[in-house]
């Protein structure tokens, strides 16, 4: 990777949680846009962030990336810094875009901490730090990561985890334990705009279900709003109930579509999906998220040496 006078920022952007139950309200709040939250939707969040340890544990995981991945970057004589900016808690990308200018970068390199894109989630970050931009009326050059959705090594990465997780299971059911992948559900109307993220989603799917062989798959969306339109499915739900019709006791459920443990992992599966499991006599267990691994270190280092050179080739 190159090596220059002034660092190159690179800027980790993810949606952020709570900090806190007293701040389960504040954060709703943002997601929401500044409107404000039914109370006993209020409650309903706060008792899941309670239920799973009182915070969300997404913001702690990506600042250990980031100092995992800084340390990297720079072994071999680098100058990089790495950032973390969230779109809906502390520290904001506002804030931390502020805050990287101070080193006075080559260039900041924002990276979507999400693998496949959309015009929902990972766009609108990037529209927050273009916000930033143009309230502090600064040129440095931003260059934005794209999609890595089907990345060789991220796809390997989520494929050994799916190995280990089937080892939970009798053994002479291991092969036959459907593997149920899952993703954020958003909006239905994304469909109209031609968003990539239904396509990216299933493009990942394909490619870890190529390194699985005969393993039996299904694909599912899990968390979806309540905005009261209609979002994408079908979800994990349906998936879960149509499998115990279909005679499986057992199921894998792999969300292929986040990369740290939050409250959609930790209670949405973890807890409400294996209860549902459970009473259809099923045994539902969930593979490892990424997390701060060395894997998902080693996944970011060559994602941003691909989009690097590629910035060298385009100039």
């Amino acid at each position: 990777m190159l090596t220059l006078q002034h660092p190159i920022a690179i800027l980790l952007m993810a949606m952020g949680g709570p900090d806190c139950l007293e701040n389960v309200e504040p954060f709703l709040l943002d997601v929401r846009g500044g409107r404000p939250t039914p109370p006993e939707l209020v409650e309903e969040i706060r008792r899941r962030y309670r239920a799973t340890g009182g915070q969300s544990p997404a913001v702690g995981i990506t600042k250990a990336v980031a100092t995992k991945l800084e340390r990297r970057l720079n072994e071999s004589g680098g100058r990089y810094r790495v950032y973390v900016g969230l779109r809906h808690w502390h520290p904001f990308i506002k804030d931390t875009y502020a805050e990287l200018l101070r080193e006075e970068p080559e260039l900041v390199i924002g990276l979507c901490m999400a693998p496949q894109q959309s015009s929902l989630s990972t766009g609108a970050y990037r529209e927050k730090v273009e916000d930033a931009r143009s309230a502090l009326r600064n040129d440095c050059p931003v260059s934005y990561v794209g999609s890595w959705h089907r990345h060789p090594r991220f796809i390997a990465a989520i494929a050994d985890n799916i190995r280990q997780a089937l080892l939970r299971f009798p053994v002479e059911m291991r092969a036959k334990t459907p593997v149920l992948f899952t993703a954020h559900s958003l909006p239905e109307r994304i469909v109209a705009m031609n968003d990539p993220y239904p396509e990216e989603v299933k493009g990942t799917v394909e490619a870890v279900a190529a390194l699985l062989g005969s393993q039996p798959t299904r694909f599912a969306y899990q968390s979806q709003g309540r905005s009261g339109e209609k979002w994408l499915g079908p979800t994990v739900d349906s998936a879960v109930e149509e499998l115990a019709r279909a005679g499986h006791r057992h199921v894998l459920v792999a969300p292929i579509g986040f990369l740290c443990d939050h409250v959609e992992t930790l209670y949405d599966i973890d807890i409400e999906l294996k209860q549902l499991a459970a009473g259809f006599g099923m045994q539902l267990e969930r593979i490892a998220m990424l997390n701060d691994s060395s894997a998902m270190v080693e996944i970011l280092i060559e994602v941003l040496a691909a989009h690097e050179s590629s910035l060298t080739t385009a100039s």
